[in-house]
């Protein structure tokens, strides 16, 4: 994916080391936002290691304007077992909210499309809660199809703890 400019100068790109403190702070608004203010353990250690260690498994775009950062796109590869392809799971999509209207969530989006069709990747795929009404709606609008024959399932804590013990 190439660098792309925005009409209002932002930059559309690949993130870079010096960006991690910026995209971590992305990552604790995003958790304010959700309700969820107390939920981040990550650290800039941990996402440097994450995004740009020796075998990177995630990978993240900016929206960048003079070395500040006003949104992010934080991914990493999925697998179709039916097509057999690769697709790419957005994990994190965030904007910050005064900027929020100017192309930029569009344009994170768009990044990772182009990621797609150049690679053949078959998917782009993310979960939306339910209650985001605003998000929900931006997302029909560039045509993202609800999958609600799907229902997300997750182990965590004790419970993933004593199923790798069975």
């Amino acid at each position: 994916m190439t660098e792309r400019t925005l009409p209002d100068g932002a930059v559309v790109r690949p993130a870079e080391p010096q960006d991690v403190a910026g995209i971590l702070d992305c990552i604790h608004a995003l958790a304010v936002y959700e309700k969820e203010p107390d939920a981040v353990e990550n650290t800039v250690e941990m996402l440097t290691d994450t995004l740009f260690g020796e075998n990177p498994q995630a990978f993240a775009h900016v929206v960048v304007v003079d070395d500040e950062i006003r949104g992010i796109a934080l991914w990493f590869l999925s697998y179709s077992t039916w097509t057999g392809r690769h697709g790419i799971w957005l994990e994190d999509l965030f904007v910050h909210q005064q900027f929020r209207g100017s192309g930029y969530g569009t344009a994170l989006l768009a990044s990772l499309a182009e990621i797609c069709v150049d690679r053949g990747y078959t998917r782009l795929e993310w979960t939306v809660l339910d209650w985001n009404a605003p998000s929900i709606a931006f997302y029909r609008s560039l045509g993202a199809q609800p999958q609600d024959e799907w229902t997300t399932q997750r182990l965590v804590g004790t419970d993933l703890t004593a199923l790798a013990a069975r």
